[in-house]
């Protein structure tokens, strides 16, 4: 768009106006245009790391960190809760792969979740580093000059001082000087700027405000320091023990473990636990909440490198502390003990069976894996029934979670495992894919049906399966007639007191960012005919709710001190 003739004389005009500056926006002609520097590749990255080490840029990060954190508290995670998600992947199939593929099961070590851990833990350090120099500057500065006119500020407060006798710049000089071992008492620096027939002191105090915000910045980064290190020293591992049955603390006596890259194989504290019991008691029939547990107990036996032995009991977020390590009690469950014969009477499998529990009445689900001593693999699901119920639909349902008269349902099925293939393959789980069904629906055999000490053939006269009764001797219920196992998950975290420190550093450096204000005092004396003029101001960085008063604390205290210092003279009188 072309300008008139009166548009280009008025910008010739203004750009030869003497009075104006060269760099003034009417100084340049109306036509030329503003050309923008070009940035290079320096110059992109330096704009980069600008913003990223804003702290506008820290903050958004953080809250994208706790955001991303979410789905850790969501969704189950391996590291934690590996059973658990093995139960998620069985109960949704269908979107499990998806959210695999998205590292939702182990989001604290995702790509995504460590770039933003990574980013923020720079962008913290680009902003902690400038601020500390800048810090420690005003630290060795002395408080700024005293402002002419202290009546523009705000809060300004003016008296008038007439001793008896009146000395004249000796008053005023002597009025400063307790001015400034008042400001002294009261936590403030101090500096003092007289000139001429004026004296006053320039007071400034908050710089713990700055300190702390500090504080908090650096704790931050210490504990992400802390969590990113200790994580490569630090190892969790689950471990099932059954009944009486022992674990030793080493690499392959866990049933899964997740350790840190700098864990070597011999790393791991020596011990061994053995689980003399597992205690719990069920809500009895006819009374509210019928059938729920509670009082979840696993004592231990603990057996040391040196020989010492000790006792122990790991309750629901009550873990047993050996050494570096905390032993967590994550679940339980049943272990029927089961033994099956072939058709020739040898015996080819024998020992409790970690069943998992599928609903609160602790209907459970088991796999027996039999690989050798038979014409073929057999592969047996089962079904633990604590508190049997038959329901009309032929089925049967557990009522409640003891151990009354309980039943286990047996569906037996041969062919090939796919133990021998070299893939990992959860004893949990029993693919059924081409393997032949012997019993149970779909077949013209039933499943087999036992109680504890009781006996049954297997289909095709392939041999006999018994559940055994581990009952005391002299029992005379079936309340112990199955053997409980736990579920333990074993941690190491030697970085878990520092995580500590810093983040009760954290909470006391924000402590002083949010309560310590950061406030300038000026007390300025001037003699005159009539006295010594008194002025006192104030100035808050940021909001300070409490400023006046504090002013009006400083002219009433300074009052009561020169009063003091002069107890014949005549009292201040307040002036505008």
């Amino acid at each position: 768009m072309s300008s008139s003739p009166s548009d280009r004389s008025e910008g010739t005009a203004a750009a030869s106006d003497p009075l104006r500056p060269s760099d003034h926006i009417d100084s340049a002609p109306v036509d030329d245009e503003i050309t923008q520097p070009r940035l290079g590749a320096v110059g992109w990255l330096r704009w980069g790391w600008r913003q990223l080490t804003s702290m506008r840029v820290a903050l958004v990060l953080l809250l994208l960190l706790a955001i991303a954190a979410i789905p850790g508290s969501v969704f189950p995670q391996r590291t934690a809760d590996p059973n658990g998600v093995v139960q998620y992947k069985q109960n949704n199939p269908e979107i499990f792969p998806a959210l695999d593929a998205l590292s939702m099961f182990d989001v604290y070590s995702s790509p995504w979740f460590s770039a933003i851990y990574l980013l923020l833990f720079i962008s913290l350090i680009g902003c902690i580093i400038p601020r500390i120099k800048h810090h420690a500057k005003a630290l060795r500065a002395l408080p700024p000059r005293t402002p002419a006119r202290l009546g523009r500020l705000e809060h300004h407060r003016a008296t008038v001082w007439a001793p008896e006798p009146a000395e004249g710049n000796g008053d005023a000089a002597a009025a400063i000087d307790v001015a400034e071992k008042q400001l002294k008492s009261l936590g403030y620096r101090v500096a003092r700027y007289d000139r001429g027939r004026t004296w006053s002191v320039s007071a400034e105090r908050g710089y713990w405000r700055e300190t702390g915000n500090l504080l908090f910045h650096i704790a931050l980064v210490g504990v992400l320091v802390t969590v990113g290190l200790g994580g490569g020293f630090a190892y969790t591992g689950q471990r099932v023990v059954i009944e009486g049955a022992s674990y030793v603390n080493t690499l392959i006596d866990y049933n899964s473990i997740n350790r840190g890259r700098f864990v070597a194989d011999d790393s791991f504290q020596p011990y061994a636990l053995t689980l003399d019991s597992f205690d719990i008691t069920y809500e009895d029939f006819g009374t509210p909440g019928a059938g729920q547990a509670g009082n979840f107990a696993a004592n231990l036996s603990v057996r040391n490198v040196d020989g010492s032995t000790s006792k122990g009991t790991v309750r629901v977020n009550h873990p047993l502390h050996i050494g570096g390590d905390s032993i967590y009690l994550l679940g339980n469950g049943y272990a029927p003990t089961i033994t099956v014969r072939n058709a020739e009477g040898e015996k080819v499998f024998s020992g409790p069976v970690e069943f998992l529990p599928q609903d609160s009445a602790m209907t459970s689900l088991g796999v027996v894996k039999i690989t050798d001593g038979m014409p073929e693999q057999l592969g047996m699901i089962g079904f633990l029934y604590p508190t049997p119920l038959k329901m009309k639909s032929g089925a049967y349902t557990s009522v409640h979670g003891a151990l009354n008269l309980p039943l286990l349902t047996l569906d037996v099925y041969q062919g090939d495992l796919g133990v021998d293939g070299g893939k990992p393959v959860s004893v949990f789980e029993l693919n059924t894919d081409g393997l032949e069904k012997l019993n149970g629906r779909t077949t013209d055999t039933k499943s087999i049906e036992l109680q504890p000490g009781e006996t049954a053939d297997l289909p095709n006269g392939l041999g006999t399966v018994t559940f055994e009764n581990v009952s005391p001797e002299g029992a005379k219920d079936t309340l112990q007639s199955v053997k409980r196992y736990v579920s333990l998950q074993i941690h190491h975290d030697a970085s878990a007191p520092w995580v500590l420190a810093f983040a009760l550093l954290a909470l006391g450096g924000l402590g002083l960012a949010l309560f310590v204000p950061r406030r300038r005092m000026w007390v300025k004396a001037t003699a005159a005919d009539d006295g010594i003029h008194l002025e006192y101001a104030a100035l808050a960085r940021g909001d300070d709710p409490t400023l006046a008063a504090a002013v009006d604390d400083l002219v009433r205290g300074h009052e009561r001190l020169l009063e003091a210092a002069a107890p014949e003279s005549t009292t201040p009188a307040q002036g505008a």
